[in-house]
């Protein structure tokens, strides 16, 4: 029995001692020990990594995690108090919260893009086209009560009803010649009172 505790404080003492180095190492962070740095982060940056890559899953997300930790433990190593807790400990415990951290704000962004309508919309401003719609149209019937009755009578017809020279004729009791010429005349005058150029 005195044989297996000796193995095992022998086995302890060797993860103790590499416990007690990296609080040592930690502390000597906080006081801007570039070399203790160092020497974390090769001690622990598998570790730091691997978290992050079981909590991310993404490898490249993962190593932004990691980096983050690390400059984290840089600005911040003088708040690890080697009393309450290991190195190894409080540095996977700033891992872990920075990839739940980062899980959640990438599952925010996803959920507003969801939520976002990428359909981009009306291809035109429809307020717009309503505006000019209502615009011309009001351009169009001023021009109208411009032309000569029997102009507007031959131009409503061809135009707004979709006749034929010869079914404006018989609709107004005249020659095609005489509604060609009305029709001409009327389209002139209304040309130039929108300003149309020819």
């Amino acid at each position: 029995m005195a044989a297996s505790a000796a193995h095992l404080k022998l086995a302890a003492t060797p993860e103790h001692d590499a416990a007690s180095d990296l609080n040592d190492l930690l502390v000597r962070v906080a006081r801007g020990d570039e070399s203790a740095f160092a020497a974390i982060y090769d001690a622990l940056g598998a570790s730091v990594f691997g978290l992050a890559r079981r909590v991310i899953r993404d490898p490249a997300r993962a190593e932004e995690i990691a980096q983050e930790v690390f400059m984290q433990a840089w600005q911040s190593a003088a708040r690890f108090d080697p009393a309450r807790g290991n190195a190894k400990s409080w540095l996977l415990t700033l891992a872990h919260r920075r990839a739940v951290d980062a899980v959640r704000h990438d599952q925010a962004a996803t959920n507003r893009e969801n939520k976002y309508d990428w359909s981009g919309g009306p291809d035109y401003d429809e307020v717009e086209e309503t505006v000019t719609i209502t615009l011309e149209h009001e351009q169009v019937n001023r021009c109208l009560d411009g032309l000569t009755e029997l102009q507007r009578e031959a131009v409503n017809l061809a135009y707004y009803q979709g006749y034929t020279y010869a079914e404006v004729a018989t609709a107004l009791n005249a020659n095609t010649a005489t509604i060609k010429t009305r029709m001409r005349d009327g389209i002139i005058r209304l040309r130039d009172c929108m300003g149309v150029e020819a």
